[in-house]
């Protein structure tokens, strides 16, 4: 236990409490900003918008309340203190000067210097206080001036679109009216500094929209370009490196990248072309021996191991091929169905097929018939009960094929997708295969942009999911 511990049992405590506190802040801000990731676009072009305005607009906010909370306050308080100050010296005069009986000269002087229309009314009581508007800088700061400079009863009428404000105050044996044009007591070309603050940031914006469509669209175009390459198809015609530098960059990276790529498969698939080619050759020379041998027994035996060499060399080339060189186009399901209809009967297995969407797809057909056939051929060779659905929806294609059969352990279905990987211990291939149907598969729905997974069936056997974009 630390020295400071031992002096004050309660600094432990309070350590933890300050650390439980800080964990509970953190899990809140992420709460937080978990919940505004929800509504925030996910569009990059969204979200460089989002970065131009939202600066621009907080900007603006703060200056326009900059300006209200001190320009405009400012600049109405001055008015209307010049007002007052002179309706107050308007009071002096006729309290200074109370022979004239109807103060002509001084309503004259008003009028005619001041630019105040000024009115003497009977003593009669002033009307009731009016609502009090919402918002009106004029109500509040000519009221406080009044109430400061005078200090007299009044009553001011500033509600309403009218460009004149009536202002009485109770004078002795008299009523004093008073007019003053709104804009000598308040600041009312406001809206012209909003307008052109508005206005500018609108230009702005509608030059700054464009110049970022342009730094976005080859963002896009590469995004697209290398989409189409994780699909298995062709680069699109038009795309070459543009943009921002570093944009280009990207571009030419993703073109060797792609180039590499290709190459290392092009020289794998010669390469066990080779091989292939030379074995087929020994293979051929084995026939024409055993052809001219005698022993019936002993020929039957290495035919038979000559076939699953074959096979084995066959499965071991189409795995390296993968179909890469094939080019997209439309394949149909229910005519694939159709022929695993009679696949099913051959097998005298009972199958169930359905579709839902459009059924043509585009896929590389050779390949995509490749990998249903691996995957619904292990159905038909362990199952008597195989269901077979497809769904096109939103550019995705999904097939689910479920069986009755013996299924695979959870554990295990990972393993199978490796090449050369059998679950069974029986050494006859003919049996087991070469352990590389599943890979070859998955080799093909991945090329694709896609993935297959297992599953546990409602038929008590396997349940194999092909995802797909098509």
């Amino acid at each position: 236990m630390a020295t400071s511990e031992l002096q004050d049992p309660n600094a432990g405590g309070a350590r933890a409490r300050l650390i439980r506190l800080a964990a509970a802040t953190r899990g809140v801000w992420r709460r937080f900003w978990r919940q505004v990731s929800l509504y925030m676009p996910k569009r990059l072009y969204a979200r460089s918008l989002i970065i131009v305005i939202a600066p621009m607009f907080l900007l603006q906010s703060v200056i326009a309340f900059v300006f209200m909370e001190r320009h405009w306050q400012t600049v109405t308080l001055r008015l209307s203190q010049a007002v007052v100050r002179d309706i107050a010296a308007v009071i002096d005069l006729m309290e200074t000067y109370p022979r004239d009986a109807d103060y002509a000269n001084i309503i004259r002087i008003s009028q005619d210097r001041l630019q105040l229309k000024v009115d003497l009314l009977p003593p009669d009581p002033l009307p009731p206080p009016g609502p009090k508007p919402f918002f009106s800088i004029l109500d509040e700061t000519l009221s406080s001036e009044i109430t400061r400079q005078i200090n007299r009863p009044f009553w001011i009428d500033t509600v309403g679109n009218s460009n004149i404000v009536e202002v009485r105050i109770q004078l002795e044996n008299k009523v004093l009216r008073v007019f003053v044009r709104r804009s000598q007591a308040y600041a009312s070309n406001t809206h012209i500094f909003l307008m052109w603050m508005v206005g500018t940031s609108l230009v702005l914006l509608m030059i700054a929209i464009p110049f970022l469509r342009n730094q976005i669209r080859p963002i896009l175009t590469l995004a697209e370009a290398a989409e189409s390459f994780g699909k298995g198809r062709p680069m699109p015609r038009d795309f070459r490196p543009r943009g921002a530098d570093e944009v280009r960059r990207a571009g030419f990276a993703f073109i060797q990248m792609r180039e590499r790529i290709e190459r290392q498969i092009e020289q794998r698939t010669a390469m066990l072309t080779g091989v292939s080619h030379d074995l087929r050759t020994i293979l051929t020379r084995f026939k024409l021996q055993l052809a001219l041998a005698r022993g019936k027994a002993d020929i039957e035996a290495l035919n038979q191991d000559i076939e699953d060499m074959q096979s084995m060399l066959e499965g071991y080339l189409a795995f390296a091929r993968g179909d890469m060189a094939e080019e997209p186009a439309d394949f149909d399901l229910v005519s694939y169905f159709d022929k695993l209809s009679d696949e099913a009967r051959l097998r005298q297995c009972k199958l169930t097929t359905a579709i839902t969407g459009d059924g043509q797809v585009l896929v590389r057909p050779n390949a995509f018939t490749r990998l249903l056939s691996n995957i619904i051929g292990n159905a038909f060779r362990y199952a008597r009960t195989v269901e077979v659905s497809a769904t096109h929806d939103k550019g995705m294609l999904t097939v689910t094929v479920d069986d009755d059969g013996p299924g695979i352990p959870a554990a295990k279905r990972e393993e199978v997708f490796k090449p050369f990987v059998r679950l069974d211990e029986a050494r006859n291939l003919d049996a087991s295969g070469t352990g590389l149907g599943l890979a070859i598969a998955r080799d093909i729905a991945r090329s694709h942009g896609g993935d297959i997974a297992l599953e546990d069936s409602p038929l008590g056997g396997l349940r194999a999911v092909i995802r797909v974009p098509a």
